[in-house]
């Protein structure tokens, strides 16, 4: 399994680099602030059978 992922913020346009923790959980949701422009972000991870994972970032 990838211990980071990336998402592109949708404000900015920086690609960010994040952790993944897989003790919580398969499905995870979250808000962050973008660290470049502190815009808020809904994280969305899914960790997938294969150890895959992806990430999806929209405003909050």
């Amino acid at each position: 399994m990838d211990n980071e992922t990336d998402y592109v913020c949708s404000s900015c346009g920086e690609e960010i680099v994040i952790p993944v923790d897989p003790t919580q959980g398969r499905q995870q949701e979250y808000v962050e602030d973008c660290p470049i422009c502190c815009c808020p972000m809904v994280i969305q991870i899914e960790i997938r059978p294969d150890g895959s994972v992806e990430c999806r970032a929209y405003r909050e």
